[in-house]
């Protein structure tokens, strides 16, 4: 599906008849990822290299999503979560409904939040995206717009409302996209108990220099109130290895471009794929994926046992035998973006 969606990006953007692209699911999700089950039966049967092309194309995917010249629409009706999201935030337009749930579980999974995740999660306010790559916490379609995730909120009954208006235009202005995007739009607030009503505990909590600061935050405070408890028991069913490269892969998103991040993510997912340092991304998938026990076995199963050393692993630069990701940089990243 990824080599598909590439080439038929790649034709669509030189096709004068193509003014715009519309992206939605097929069936009760947007796309709930799942993709590296198979990247994982890949590298156990010992083709690495297989393993690590897909992260390869689908990353390239990523920043061709981007960078499209053309208006991109995505139509997020349903679960949005993991590879699902690197096909949907990076558009031009992120539309959403009351139906719509995101995550990025990846710690669950004994791996980072990629796809780009480094790069659009770092630019929330405050210290969201810290919160949600750490925690995995699922969102809904209101709070992925107050937070900038989304750029639309629109029914999902009027969707095919808004396709047909959508398909009439024949215009690749943004403006002209954009109007028609807010002829449905509705104004939403978000639930009582949303994480952006927690702001301030975030803030104080996610700023924390290590994980280890992060969870003893937490854990001071879980008699106090129930967010406190249930952050810091996501937290510890996590991988160890996976929470400390992703807290550092979000503070250097911050500073980095998104060809930036996909170079460095890439990285990532290659170390994890080679399972020199640790194989959770094999265990996680085997428990939440596969055999779905939920009971994975981290190793190291303790932070305390994951040394700078072993993280530094999954940031170092590949050898002379496996290719660095190679993205056209030289491609702008397309506007209007709510949240960058």
């Amino acid at each position: 599906m990824v080599a598909c969606l590439k080439k038929l990006y790649q034709k669509w953007e030189k096709e004068e008849n193509v003014k715009a692209v519309i992206l939605k699911g097929n069936g009760r999700a947007f796309c709930a990822g799942g993709d590296v089950a198979r990247v994982c039966e890949m590298g156990k049967a010992g083709l690495h290299g297989p393993a690590a092309a897909f992260f390869n194309e689908e990353y390239q995917l990523n920043y061709l999503l981007a960078t499209l010249k053309k208006p991109h629409i995505a139509l997020i009706d349903g679960v949005v979560m993991g590879g699902g999201n690197g096909i949907a935030i990076h558009g031009m337009f992120r539309v959403v409904t009351e139906k719509t749930v995101f995550a990025m579980p990846e710690t669950s999974l004994g791996l980072h939040p990629d796809v780009g995740a480094s790069f659009f999660l770092s630019r929330l306010p405050s210290r969201f995206g810290e919160y949600l790559a750490l925690t995995g916490e699922r969102i809904d379609g209101a709070e992925m717009l107050a937070c900038g995730l989304a750029t639309h909120y629109v029914l999902s009954e009027d969707f095919s409302l808004l396709e047909n208006d959508l398909h009439n235009l024949q215009t690749s202005s943004q403006d002209v996209v954009n109007n028609t995007l807010n002829k449905f739009s509705k104004v939403v607030s978000p639930h009582s108990k949303s994480f952006l009503f927690r702001e301030e505990a975030i803030n104080k909590v996610f700023s924390m220099e290590t994980v280890e600061d992060i969870l003893l935050a937490l854990e001071a405070k879980k008699g106090v109130d129930s967010w406190y408890k249930s952050t810091f028991e996501k937290l510890k069913k996590a991988s160890p290895m996976s929470l400390k490269i992703t807290l550092r892969s979000i503070r250097e998103g911050r500073h980095q471009t998104l060809d930036q991040c996909l170079v460095r993510e890439y990285r990532m997912s290659h170390e994890a794929v080679i399972g020199r340092v640790s194989k959770d991304f094999y265990e996680g998938c085997r428990a939440i994926l596969i055999d779905k026990d939920n009971s994975p076995k981290w190793n190291p199963a303790e932070l305390e046992q994951v040394t700078p050393e072993m993280v530094e692993c999954y940031f170092a630069e590949l050898g002379e035998k496996d290719n660095e990701l190679k993205l056209p940089i030289h491609r702008e990243i397309s506007s209007p973006r709510s949240r960058f």
